[in-house]
């Protein structure tokens, strides 16, 4: 992988990268295919050493050129069990038709599909359809990929998995669920949203040698968050620092019989590096959560003075963890509204904030696809059939920082395409995790991280953090299973 690789481009972009190669830059297209071909079979050989019969599944489309150029070096290495064609391969054309004939040549060649997988192959070579798929996979399609899926053997797919939607990340109607994909040119938004991640296996990317100068002009339509984010802005601490060099960070919520999320969110502040975390919550649970958590500094708010007098003291508000909506948590809304400190905003805070639709470019809000359907006045399916566009407009909308939360976490600042998060694991759908979060990023943010940063990096280290807490099981994990995990993270 090289410079491109954080960079994530639309089915279109793709292709305008490889007409760029090939028309300004005088790069044959046969010659782009067999070095797509000859990368892929170089790296399911090194993957996948034992896999001697190799069975390749061909469409109609370059998709299958690319499959052919495989086919023919799996021949000569004595690697090859059986071409199988979904189309024609006389309907071919351009570089697709000289693929395949160069195959033929090589003394290749080529069964149709009737209806079944040899049963002694032992990979699959998916080169059935490209990225461009913008309808659902019916008839033999359907049913070749059915059928590999169904095979239990090791896959390997050409570019992208058949039937995933190289834009959306949707299955259409069926999709080739892969051990390993290797995909051309450019990152493709699909394969890193919705379903695109389960379908793809172990990722790889080979530019194939397209120019530099081709990806100059190229917008992508999101950036992978990078796993070292916080390398160059956690540096090591002098030993003359103190706690008050590290921030103060205020968490605001715990309303009437809800006193964990803010214990956990503050929790999270501390691990991540906070150099004092107070937090104003009801009268009635404020000393259990001191009792607790005793490097906590608790403070019983019954009214709007006092929270206003803890504001005055601190650098960064984290509000909304187990707010609740009772007359307490509306009159902490009003007085937290109002200020102008940076401030996280997360649950309850974000159902107030779409009753008021009050901007604020000084906000980092945190919503997961129910809390962002309210303050779009949406339903959570529109969010989800298009995440990128939800983040956008939560952005537009509200101002500051939008993180949208869920697999595949989105930070849209409204300057470029949004961050995406690619760590992180199924094991974090549990309660709390949202909370912890809001504690990271709010902890970032009093450490002098501008509010870009500290979203991007907070969320990078919070699903880092899960993913450390998994390795012994996602099942069963809870949020203070990540908070414990912090440590690892933040000192890398």
């Amino acid at each position: 992988m090289s410079y491109v690789a954080s960079q994530l481009y639309s089915v279109d972009a793709v292709r305008g990268l490889d007409r760029c190669a090939i028309e300004t830059h005088g790069i044959p297209g046969y010659d782009l295919m067999r070095r797509a071909g000859g990368g892929l079979f170089e790296s399911v050989f090194e993957r996948m050493p034992d896999a001697r019969h190799w069975v390749i599944v061909c469409g109609g489309g370059n998709n299958a050129g690319d499959g052919y150029v495989v086919a023919a070096l799996a021949l000569k290495s004595d690697r090859l069990h059986s071409v199988i064609a979904l189309s024609d391969p006389d309907k071919l054309g351009g570089d697709a038709r000289k693929a395949f004939d160069d195959y033929v040549d090589a003394g290749g060649s080529v069964d149709a599909w009737k209806g079944q997988l040899p049963g002694d192959g032992d990979l699959v070579i998916d080169a059935i359809l490209g990225s461009g798929l913008d309808r659902d996979v019916a008839g033999d399609y359907a049913d070749a990929i059915h059928a590999i899926n169904h095979s239990g053997l090791p896959v390997a797919s050409v570019d992208i998995p058949s039937g995933l939607n190289g834009d959306t990340g949707r299955i259409m109607g069926v999709a080739v669920s892969a051990d390993m994909t290797r995909s051309f040119v450019g990152w493709k938004a699909g394969m890193f949203i919705e379903d695109g991640p389960d379908a793809c296996g172990q990722l790889d990317l080979d530019t194939i040698g397209v120019p530099e100068a081709c990806y100059q002009g190229a917008d992508a339509v999101m950036q992978t968050i990078p796993h070292d984010v916080l390398d160059d802005v956690l540096p090591p601490r002098g030993r003359t620092t103190h706690k008050g060099d590290f921030g103060h960070v205020l968490v605001v919520g715990g309303g009437p019989g809800m006193p964990g999320a803010v214990r956990l969110c503050g929790e999270a502040a501390l691990r991540t590096g906070s150099g004092r975390v107070s937090v104003a919550t009801h009268p009635s649970h404020a000393s259990s959560i001191a009792i607790g958590r005793p490097e906590l500094m608790c403070h019983a708010v019954s009214g709007p003075d006092e929270l206003k007098a803890l504001l005055e003291k601190v650098e960064v508000v984290a509000f909304g963890p187990g707010l609740g909506q009772s007359d307490w948590s509306v009159a902490v809304h009003e007085v937290v509204a109002s200020s102008r400190l940076p401030a996280v905003w997360d649950a309850d805070a974000l159902n107030l904030l779409a009753q008021h639709q009050d901007p604020s470019d000084h906000r980092i809000i945190t919503p997961h696809p129910g809390e962002a359907a309210r303050l779009l006045g949406a339903s959570t399916t529109d969010v989800q059939s298009d995440r990128v566009a939800a983040a956008q407009q939560l952005q537009i909308r509200y101002g500051g920082v939008a993180v949208l939360k869920g697999a595949g976490t989105l930070v849209n600042d409204g300057h470029g395409p949004p961050w995406l998060c690619t760590a992180g694991n199924p094991g974090m759908a549990a309660p709390g995790m949202g909370d912890a979060l809001t504690g990271i990023i709010a902890s970032l943010l009093g450490q002098g991280l501008e509010p870009t940063l500290a979203a991007t990096a907070g969320v990078q280290t919070h699903a880092a953090a899960g993913d450390l807490a998994s390795l012994d099981g996602e099942r069963g994990l809870m949020a203070s299973d990540l908070i414990d995990n912090l440590r690892f993270v933040v000192n890398p």
